[in-house]
């Protein structure tokens, strides 16, 4: 039995939904981390959690920033908060674990792990050189034409700000984590560290990438992985000694000149 990763499925496009359609796990008890971004609409984000939960033992999920959006298109048009938690109805419906939900233990290659999904947000803390402050930060990405959709669709309701929902998100999870003993997998749709969005064609995306307020949370909880998604750039990389791994899918015009045929599951708790 393996705990397989991916994210950032982006069923919106019809080759991405004939992709993971053909998904199938080399084992049906394998379980299934989603990290995040499979769809902007409800419907689509229920075909696929309804799709694959019945492939596999288990499906846990975290939210991207595309499944708290808030489109004209969408026929769901609640927002923000609201709409996180009928996210996580929805998944409950289905049998899909969310970060609202018990932490739930996999019995790893090396022992048992808990796997933590994860709902943080970002706190535009991964700011360009220049920038002083949040308004500095965000006119500095205006100016190089470099704003995330987020500014127009994801709505912080009822909370002030994307920043105050962030901390407050971060303060309630951070409360959860420090109540477990033993090695853990923590999963999030963000990296937990900056030094992944060094590598960002535009470095001022990082601005909508993560939060600051993380940075040793790898070390704190006693990770063993963290699985991430988001910038649509897969690869594995090492913070402190942990494995970090971006499993994201992306765009068609992203996956398509890799040759990928069907969505590559990360085996989580590799040897390295």
């Amino acid at each position: 039995m393996k705990l397989l990763a991916t994210s950032d499925l982006h069923v919106s496009y019809q080759e991405n939904r004939d992709v993971v359609a053909a998904i199938a796990p080399p084992d049906p008890a394998d379980w299934l981390i989603i990290a995040g971004d499979v769809a902007e609409k409800f419907d689509s984000i229920e075909w696929t959690l309804r799709t694959l939960r019945p492939k596999f033992g288990r499906v846990i999920w975290s939210p991207g920033n595309h499944e708290l959006w808030t489109t004209k298109d969408d026929v769901n048009q609640s927002r923000g908060e609201v709409r996180y938690k009928q996210l996580v109805e929805l998944c409950r419906s289905l049998d899909v674990i969310t970060p609202e939900d018990p932490y739930v233990t996999f019995d790893g290659p090396k022992g048992p792990v808990t796997v933590c999904p994860l709902f943080l947000g970002y706190d535009y803390s991964f700011r360009p050189p220049g920038a002083t402050d949040v308004k500095s930060a965000l006119a500095i990405a205006h100016e190089a034409g470099v704003v995330c959709t987020d500014e127009y669709f994801l709505h912080p309701d009822p909370y002030p700000s994307r920043e105050a929902w962030c901390e407050a998100r971060v303060r309630e999870t951070e409360e959860r984590l420090a109540r477990i003993s033993g090695p853990t997998v923590l999963i999030n749709h963000y990296p937990l560290v900056r030094d992944p969005t060094f590598v960002l064609r535009y470095p001022e995306f990082a601005l909508w990438c993560g939060t600051s307020l993380t940075a040793d949370w790898h070390r704190r909880f006693n990770a063993v992985e963290m699985v991430y998604g988001h910038l649509h750039i897969p690869r594995t990389t090492h913070y402190d000694g942990v494995r970090f791994d971006e499993v994201s899918l992306g765009y068609p015009r992203e996956w398509k000149p890799r040759g990928t045929t069907q969505v590559k599951l990360h085996d989580v708790l590799r040897e390295s």
